[in-house]
């Protein structure tokens, strides 16, 4: 792009070409308000509250739309652009009833704080508000029109960030309202509740129902971190007040996501409902009873010197742990694994990002179900789609991407998935743990393409690098062990053993209660998500952070801390 050299306010500020004049103004340190304007999402020049004045031009331009141009000059504050603004305000106020008062988001209002900057304390038009229905619907989002503006930011997020199409507008003029598919209630509609309309909705027209009136923007804290609940690796935002956490925020423009989320990494961690396990649990009498952890520690150290162990690891908690888990292990002599399955590999191509997903220009799908598995990179799929690059299916279930692909086959027949992407300049094959062997040689003669292999449940790289392969079934039958080591995390899986193993001993590290705790002999507790500290590892093979957002509970240690204070009572 070559630069442009414009005027703003006096101050001679350079841009580039194709930038609209809030980009250029935004990058040079110039404050122009807006309220339909979101940075990851189009332009749309509907709110007015971005009017600056360009010389030559005879009526004020929505900066937001108009593009820059060598020589320009621009004024962003004068009485008439100040005058506008109000009026456009006095507007927005008289069609719908802002009482804020009664608004859950009072005092962080995008709308209230422009109200504020420009001296608005009444408005000229009084009108009797029609009293309009909220939506309450939905678990975890509530709709609330009465304080909506019709800036059209959730319905514009909901089409080019997560590409479901979900929201959109009815009747018109004064009473137009934003709706859902054909206009039912939105717990009824094809919403996905990835939640980003919640996050880019600048009023309290969309609610969050966990955390309305919980805390002002001054009163929280944010933690960004990792989220833990599939391989991808989201970047978190999570807003705490105290020990409590009310929500969580996609953090735009990070890899992998960009700042996308799902449903299973925005809401669904804040609404668990599985017991929490808060302090050692040991076996009395055929009961499980609470203990202190040397006296729980002292019988998982004998035990674990007295027999042949077997540890299985889930992918649901961090590095640290699972290395330490490993060598524990090792140090007992006993066979360790982790219980996610195997990942294939393609054997050809060049391992490919996240976000390379929309920078390709055909786009393989073999063996994967990611919009059920990983959330948000099926959502990047269909995003793609929506910009026209031809998706291939190849033993896919069912599920939501067959409506963005240009294909969908068997397996017997990827042979004719690969001639059409052979003459694609930058193929991109995704895959899991359903590709098959002999898909992966009808795929073969597509050297030239990347691939991005979707690991299955939640750290299983991260288990993979402590040296915790995943284990076959022979290898559980194949000899008698005397104990059981679960390091399940948060996760409940237990690899499919116990019918296998049972009388052994069994060692359960888990934060909550299961089945498999309940038949556990020795219980520790563990971390969640939102008390760890250390790393993971996501499917495309980066270390990420985890940052605590809130303190464990007295009675729970660090996974990793407690193994490794195993290893030291060996």
């Amino acid at each position: 792009m070559s630069e442009v050299h414009l005027t703003i306010n006096g101050l001679q500020v350079t841009a580039q070409s194709g930038q609209t004049i809030l980009e250029a103004a935004r990058a040079a340190g110039i404050d122009i308000p807006t309220l339909c304007h979101h940075p990851m999402l189009s332009n749309h020049g509907a709110c007015r509250m971005c009017l600056v004045e360009v010389k030559g031009m005879r009526t004020l331009q929505t900066a937001c739309t108009c593009p820059v141009a060598e020589g320009m000059e621009v004024q962003t504050e004068t009485d008439e652009i100040n005058e506008c603004r109000k009026f456009s305000l006095e507007l927005l106020f008289s069609e719908r009833n802002h009482y804020c008062m009664f608004c859950q988001v009072s005092g962080d209002c995008e709308l209230q704080a422009l109200a504020y900057r420009y001296g608005l304390d009444h408005w000229r038009y009084p009108r009797p508000y029609e009293k309009m229905a909220v939506d309450a619907s939905d678990p975890y989002i509530i709709m609330e029109p009465n304080r909506c503006i019709l800036c059209t930011r959730c319905i514009r997020a909901c089409a080019e960030i997560v590409a479901n199409h979900t929201l959109g507008l009815r009747e018109r003029g004064s009473a137009t309202m934003v709706m859902a598919d054909l206009d039912v209630p939105l717990g009824q509609s094809s919403c996905v509740e990835c939640g980003v309309c919640l996050q880019v909705c600048p009023t309290g027209a969309l609610i969050d129902a966990r955390s309305a009136y919980g805390g002002h923007a001054e009163e929280v804290t944010h933690t960004q971190t990792t989220c833990m609940q599939c391989s991808v690796g989201c970047q978190l935002d999570v807003i705490s007040r105290s020990t409590r956490i009310l929500r969580i925020h996609g953090v735009w423009n990070t890899e992998p996501g960009g700042g996308l989320l799902c449903v299973d990494g925005r809401f669904r961690p804040l609404y668990e409902t599985r017991e929490r396990i808060a302090q050692p649990l040991v076996r009395d009498h055929g009961k499980l009873v609470p203990a202190g952890w040397t006296e729980a520690l002292a019988i998982v150290a004998k035990k674990l010197k007295s027999g042949r162990v077997l540890g299985l690891a889930s992918g649901a908690t961090s590095n640290e742990a699972l290395v330490a888990f490993a060598g524990l292990m090792a140090q007992v002599g006993g066979k360790a694994g982790q219980t996610m399955p195997a990942l294939p590999t393609l054997g050809f191509g060049q391992p490919a990002a996240v976000q390379d997903i929309l920078a390709t220009d055909y786009i393989i799908v073999a063996g994967a179900n990611p919009l059920v598995y990983q959330k948000v990179v099926g959502y990047l799929i269909r995003r793609a789609a929506d910009r026209g690059t031809p998706v291939a299916l190849i033993d896919v279930p069912r599920g939501g991407l067959e409506a963005s692909a240009v294909l969908s086959v068997s397996g017997q027949y990827a042979a004719t998935v690969t001639e059409q992407a052979a003459q694609a300049q930058a193929p991109l094959i995704i895959y899991s743990v359903g590709l098959k062997p002999g898909v992966a040689r009808a795929l073969k003669p597509l050297a030239h393409a990347r691939w991005l292999a979707l690991a299955p449940g939640r750290n299983s790289l991260g288990a993979r690098a402590a040296g915790l392969a995943p284990l076959e079934g022979h290898d559980l039958t194949s000899s008698r062990f005397d104990v059981l080591f679960f390091l399940l995390g948060e996760g409940s899986e237990e690899g499919g053993v116990m019918p296998r193993l049972d009388g052994a001993f069994k060692i359960v590290q888990t934060a909550y209660r299961s089945p498999l705790a309940e038949e556990a002999d020795v219980v520790l507790p563990a971390p969640i998500w939102a008390e760890r500290s250390g790393h993971v590892t996501n499917l495309e093979g980066k270390t990420l952070p985890l940052n605590p957002v809130v303190p464990m509970p007295d009675g729970v240690r660090d996974e990793a801390e407690v193994l490794d204070t195993l290893r030291t009572m060996m």
